[in-house]
């Protein structure tokens, strides 16, 4: 089965759903489009919290993942084409991405009635503590 231009053009999404190996759009006359997720590495890479984090954009002819910063077009998709990001830019972006992940969080931590009280952790694990001033250190792993 071929695609027209025309069909590619006026392609719109009307809804969108992400699994951990699949992206489904579902068109509004009635199509729905599902391609690999690996076609997409950002999305590959996103946990399932940024991936479901998006946005149909103009007027459903593309989608965005702002906690990704990836742009999908409808068109793109119907067409069978993959993301042009290079090998180097999508290295740049997962080296940002881990730098900005293992940022370490200090928590000032006080006593009150013998329990020790730190403000929101994260998710981060304990990688350090200091006794003077008390203070610990987390890891910083989600976004």
């Amino acid at each position: 089965m071929s695609i027209s231009g025309s069909e590619l053009r006026e392609a719109i999404a009307q809804s969108l759903r992400v699994s951990d190996d699949a992206l489904i759009a579902d068109l509004a006359d009635g199509r729905t489009i599902t391609v690999p997720l690996a076609w997409f590495p950002r999305l590959a890479h996103g946990t399932p919290t940024e991936r479901a984090n998006w946005r149909l954009i103009a007027g459903g002819e593309g989608i965005h993942w702002p906690d990704l910063d990836e742009d999908i077009s409808v068109e793109g998709l119907l067409a069978g084409r993959r993301s042009g990001e290079t090998q180097e830019s999508l290295g740049r972006w997962l080296h940002r991405r881990e730098s900005t992940r293992r940022r370490l969080c200090r928590l000032p931590v006080t006593r009150k009635n013998s329990v020790w009280n730190w403000s929101k952790a994260g998710d981060g694990e304990i990688i350090g503590i200091n006794r003077r001033p008390f203070t610990i250190y987390f890891s910083h792993i989600s976004l």
